[in-house]
């Protein structure tokens, strides 16, 4: 079961609305693609036997294994992951791109001002 991004340990950034700034759409999708890949490493320890980085018997044990898991899933996205970030990141941008384009305004007409039509 997912829980919260909090209880991850993966900063919650979402680029804001109308915001297409490249590094924060890059940083989202890489903090996306790491939050999926800890989900899939603490699945795997969860489904039974010992986990992948051995058991975590007692509450430390159990804390070592989720912060190891955090890191390891924030390094593999950092260093191209799974693609994940990759095709997440050129989505994003495809939105960022095409809501500028939809919220600019008209170029401007030949004589460098908007041109008006009738009259």
């Amino acid at each position: 079961m997912i829980g919260s991004v909090a209880s991850l340990g993966v900063p919650a950034a979402v680029p804001a609305r109308g915001s297409d700034d490249p590094k924060k759409i890059h940083d989202a999708a890489q903090q996306f693609e790491a939050l999926l890949i800890g989900q899939l490493l603490k699945t795997s320890r969860e489904a039974g036997g010992s986990g992948w980085l051995g058991t975590g018997d007692d509450e430390a044990g159990e804390t070592g294994l989720e912060m190891a898991e955090q890191q390891f899933a924030q390094m593999l996205a950092q260093r191209g992951g799974l693609g994940l970030a990759r095709l997440v990141e050129s989505g994003l941008r495809r939105g960022a791109d095409a809501q500028s384009t939809t919220s600019s305004p008209p170029p401007p007409g030949p004589g460098g001002t908007a041109e008006v039509s009738g009259g």
